[in-house]
């Protein structure tokens, strides 16, 4: 009978599957998503279709996907954009767990039959914005974070069937889940700090549009605000990939174990999302 193997007594866990992360461009990074993934037992197998990598047929060997976002929107002509847009199929037909960021969900809700667009009025989120916990979103878990980081200047619709679990002031579509396995959020918990400087100084030019924070702002809330985005993003990563939901439900947050290097990723060059 096959079964866990054992050595001096103590039970090994069974491998885990390798969670397929998409990425944008060359030197883009998979930032604390892979950090943790890595430190839960999850080997990452890292694409960037933009650069002419396949997307497989089936995640049948994984154990799920994380989408990541970029400067492109989901509403550009590339092909890749569609062909990714249209992949997203795959988990959902398979049930498979998924994770859109930024770009990533705006895909998500494109393939679900939403819209995204820009702000009626000019507005981007640049900067640290004020979250708010929906029912759905509290029931699933307590702890969510009262401030996140952005840095787009387009949002998504709630398609037919998604629940919204946080929302926003300019963009009143934060985060929601499809369905028992598919998740977007619009804001930003995956930046490493070195990161979070790189998208500073690179994007200093998008500071001028409506809403957006000075660069000093990103910095300094950064100190205020991370810790608790750091420890939600961590437990929500249980309940998309562990489908843990009576444990992170309970308020019992885990403590983060010491994050392993984040397999192949290399520093993200510049700010993501549009």
């Amino acid at each position: 009978m096959n079964g866990p193997s054992t050595q001096a007594g103590t039970l090994r866990e069974p491998r885990k599957l390798p969670v397929l992360v998409v990425l944008h461009q060359e030197n883009s990074s998979a930032g604390r998503v892979g950090q943790m993934l890595v430190g839960k037992g999850y080997p990452l197998d890292i694409r960037r279709p933009a650069l002419g990598d396949p997307l497989p047929e089936t995640l049948a060997g994984h154990s799920g996907a994380v989408i990541f976002g970029g400067p492109m929107s989901a509403n550009d002509p590339e092909p890749y954009i569609r062909r990714e847009t249209d992949w997203i199929g795959v988990p959902l037909k398979e049930d498979k767990p998924f994770l859109g960021i930024c770009l990533g969900a705006q895909m998500m809700v494109r393939h679900l039959g939403g819209t995204v667009e820009a702000h009626k009025d000019g507005l981007a989120e640049i900067g640290w914005y004020p979250l708010r916990t929906t029912e759905h979103g509290r029931l699933l878990m307590p702890h969510w974070p009262q401030m996140v980081y952005h840095f787009h200047r387009e949002g998504f619709s709630l398609p037919h069937g998604a629940q919204r679990l946080a929302e926003g002031d300019a963009y009143p579509n934060q985060a929601i889940r499809y369905g028992q396995n598919a998740w977007g959020v619009q804001f930003h918990a995956e930046l490493t700090r070195a990161m979070m400087q790189r998208w500073v100084v690179r994007g200093e030019h998008r500071f001028i549009m409506p809403n957006a924070q000075k660069g000093s702002e990103h910095l300094e809330g950064r100190m205020i605000f991370d810790a608790p985005l750091r420890q939600w993003l961590w437990n929500f990563l249980d309940l998309v990939f562990d489908r843990q939901e009576s444990k992170v439900a309970a308020g019992k947050p885990a403590e983060p174990q010491a994050a392993a290097p984040a397999g192949a990723t290399r520093p993200a060059p510049g700010p993501n999302g549009r």
